[in-house]
């Protein structure tokens, strides 16, 4: 008779901790895919958000109306918003304070954006390092139930007086599983950890570019 060699039916016919093993990589796998679909829509909202600000300051005469404007709006601020409310609050602050060079409060608004600016690229990279570890650390995780699988068929076949490759041939098929499943939650997870950090690193980029580009506006200001 010969054997049901389907996926599903390796599966069940595995060891209990080769069992254990599949079930942990299924359970990383799906919640790096979890991770990648909410990760691709915070990154895309931040970037259409960027956009929409950055419309706004530059067609903006009056920056304290346009602080007044967006401070008071109930929409979620990104991250350019947030450096700039960040900024000119700072500067108007220190502003009023008699006798403080102007150096000084270019240099406080610089901090409190560059603050706003860590808190942002923080949130944007918050859980990215679970791909990076789901994708270095379940090929192993998935060799490792491939090992402990074929050690139980070769051990086997120590009691067996013929061996033959229809004996064996099952057991190392059912840890074989392991490792290709290891490798179907690792090859994605390092796909998109990959694509989304340079995304960030790109959005970084336009967060610093926003940041120059208001500091020149605020220092032509404080010396008016």
């Amino acid at each position: 008779m010969e054997s049901d060699m389907s996926i599903a039916s390796l599966i069940m016919g595995a060891s209990l901790l080769v069992k254990f093993v599949m079930l942990a990589l299924l359970a990383a796998s799906m919640a790096s895919w979890a991770l990648v679909f909410t990760k691709r829509r915070d990154l895309l909202l931040a970037k259409r958000a960027a956009q929409h600000f950055e419309d706004q300051f530059w067609s903006s005469e009056d920056l304290t109306a346009l602080f007044n404007r967006v401070s008071n709006q109930r929409a979620p601020a990104d991250g350019t918003q947030r450096m700039f409310e960040a900024g000119f609050k700072e500067f108007a602050r220190l502003r009023k304070k008699e006798g403080l060079p102007p150096e000084m409060v270019l240099e406080g608004s610089q901090r409190a954006m560059r603050i706003a600016l860590s808190r942002e690229l923080e949130a944007l990279e918050g859980n990215l390092p679970m791909l990076a570890t789901v994708g270095s650390v379940s090929p192993y995780i998935g060799l490792f139930g491939t090992v402990w699988g074929i050690m139980n068929s070769f051990r086997g076949l120590s009691n067996a007086h013929q061996a033959t490759l229809a004996m064996v041939a099952p057991g190392i098929s059912e840890a074989l599983v392991a490792t290709a499943m290891g490798l179907f939650a690792a090859i994605p997870a390092v796909i998109f950890y990959n694509r989304f950090s340079s995304e960030i690193d790109r959005l970084s980029n336009r967060y610093e570019i926003f940041l120059e580009e208001f500091s020149a506006i605020l220092q032509r200001q404080v010396h008016v």
